[in-house]
C-alpha cells in the first residue's frame, strides 16, 4: 500500500535540529526528501559528539533522506537548485529572513517558478520587518530564555536552567510537518500554493499555552504554574520514582499502595485542591513510604494502579520491552559509523508503513538525485568541475 505523502517531493534546505527533524517527520509519511547541503554541509555535522565520526544528533535528525551537495552562491549552482524546485512540490529553508533574497530562493523567486509550490520559512522570532529580533540569531536555548521557559525551571536553585534536550526545536519541528502537510491539503483542495512560516518564538510560546494567559484583573506577574503539588521525584530504597496520583481513585490506590489508608477517609484530603494545599504535610510521608523498595520494584507494585514510572536514562530505552513491541527500535547500517539503533518513526500508520532509512552522507546522492531530475551524465560533471556540486 502505498505511504500516505508517497510522490510528494521535499527540497530540504534547512540546518541544525529543528528544520531537519520537521521533514524527518514527512518523511515518516512516505514523502521523498532531498537534503540540499552547501559544500561544507549541515552545520550539525560537525558538532562534537560520542561518536567519533558522525554527529550523534545528526543521524537521529536526518532519517528518510537523500543528501545532494550544491553551491547556491554559484549561478551554476543555483541554476540546477532551480531546476529540481520546478518538479519538486515542497521547499523548506531556515535562513534568516533577509538571506533568501540574497540566494535568489526567496518565495516570490521560487513561485514563479512553481506556482503551486509550498514554501516554507522556519525562522528564530518570525519575520515581520516591525519585530526587533526578525533577524537576530534565534536558537533553542535563547528562545527559551527569552520565553519564561528558563525562568520557569530552576525554582529550588533561585537560577534559571535551561530544559536540556532541544525541547523548542523538536516542538517546532512538529509544527514544520503540520504546517506543510496543511499546506498541501490547501493545495489539493485549490491548486494554490502556500507560504508556511513557522517559528521558534512561536513554538516556544505554545509549549507555555497553560501559563500564556492574563487576565485583566490580575497583575503581569502572576503566579501560573499549577503544577506545585505532591506529585514529583522521589527517592526509593535504590534510584528514583515519579508519581502523580491526582484523581480520587489514584489517591487512594496510592495510600493502600504505601500504607496510610486512613488518609483516603479523611476529610482533611478529600479534594485535590486541599491536597495540593497540604502537600508539605504529604510529601515527607510519601517520602518514608518509598525507603521500602527499590523503583524498579515500586513500579512493579503499583503498575496500572497508580500512575508512577522509575527514572531511566534513554540508554535504557533501546531494550525495553514496551519500545520492542511499539517497533520504536530499528537497526541500521552505516558506512562510518557501523550498525547503529536508532527510532524508527514518530508517526504509526495502519497503511503503507515503510521501514526508515539512515542519515545520509554528505552528498551520497548527489548523482543519483540529480539523474532523476533530468540532468545528463555531462551536465553533472560540468557542475562537479566548477564547484557547484559534490
Amino acid at each position: 500500500m502505498a505511504e500516505a505523502l508517497q510522490g510528494v517531493v521535499v527540497l530540504d534546505l534547512t540546518a541544525y535540529l529543528a528544520g531537519p527533524y520537521g521533514c524527518a517527520l514527512l518523511g515518516d509519511v512516505g514523502a521523498e526528501v532531498i537534503k540540499i547541503e552547501p559544500p561544507r554541509g549541515d552545520a550539525l555535522r560537525q558538532y562534537p559528539s560520542s561518536l567519533t565520526d558522525e554527529c550523534r544528533t545528526f543521524l537521529g535528525a536526518n532519517r528518510n533522506k537523500r543528501s545532494v551537495v550544491l553551491d547556491l552562491k554559484s549561478a551554476e549552482g543555483q541554476a540546477a537548485f532551480y531546476r529540481l524546485v520546478d518538479r519538486a512540490d515542497v521547499v523548506v529553508h531556515n535562513f534568516r529572513p533577509s538571506v533568501p533574497r540574497r540566494l535568489g530562493i526567496d518565495y516570490e523567486t521560487l513561485r514563479s517558478l512553481r506556482p503551486d509550490l509550498i514554501y516554507c520559512s522556519l525562522t528564530g522570532y518570525g519575520e515581520n520587518e516591525n519585530g526587533p529580533l526578525r533577524d537576530h540569531p534565534g536558537y533553542d536555548t535563547m528562545l527559551q530564555c527569552f520565553t519564561g521557559l528558563a525562568s520557569m525551571q530552576g525554582t529550588d536553585t533561585e537560577q534559571p536552567q535551561i530544559l536540556q534536550g532541544s525541547i523548542v526545536d523538536y516542538h517546532t519541528a512538529s509544527f514544520v510537518a503540520i504546517g506543510i502537510l496543511s499546506a498541501l491539503v490547501h493545495r489539493l483542495r485549490t491548486g494554490e500554493g502556500q507560504h508556511v512560516k513557522p517559528s521558534l518564538l512561536r513554538s516556544a510560546i505554545s509549549l507555555q499555552a497553560g501559563q500564556f494567559i492574563w487576565a485583566e484583573s490580575e497583575p503581569r506577574d502572576v503566579e501560573r504554574w499549577w503544577g506545585a503539588s505532591y506529585s514529583g521525584i522521589y527517592p526509593a530504597k535504590d534510584g528514583h520514582l515519579y508519581l502523580q496520583a491526582t484523581t480520587s481513585a489514584f489517591w487512594k490506590n496510592l495510600c493502600d499502595s504505601l500504607g496510610f489508608p486512613e488518609l483516603v477517609e479523611d476529610p482533611k484530603y478529600d479534594t485535590l485542591k486541599k491536597r495540593v494545599a497540604l502537600r508539605d504535610e504529604i510529601k515527607p510521608l510519601i517520602r518514608e513510604a518509598l525507603k521500602q523498595h527499590t523503583a524498579f520494584e515500586w513500579e512493579e507494585l503499583m503498575l496500572g494502579k497508580v500512575p508512577c514510572i522509575a527514572i531511566r536514562s534513554i540508554g535504557n530505552m533501546f531494550d525495553h520491552p514496551q519500545l520492542l513491541a511499539e517497533g520504536l527500535v530499528v537497526e541500521h547500517d552505516h558506512p562510518r559509523v557501523g550498525k547503529y539503533r536508532s527510532m524508527s518513526k514518530a508517526v504509526k500508520m495502519g497503511v503503507g508503513d515503510k521501514p526508515t532509512t539512515r542519515a545520509p552522507m554528505l552528498g551520497e546522492h548527489t548523482d543519483e538525485v540529480l539523474r532523476q531530475f533530468g540532468f545528463e551524465e555531462k551536465e553533472i560533471a560540468a557542475l562537479r568541475a566548477k564547484g557547484a556540486a559534490a
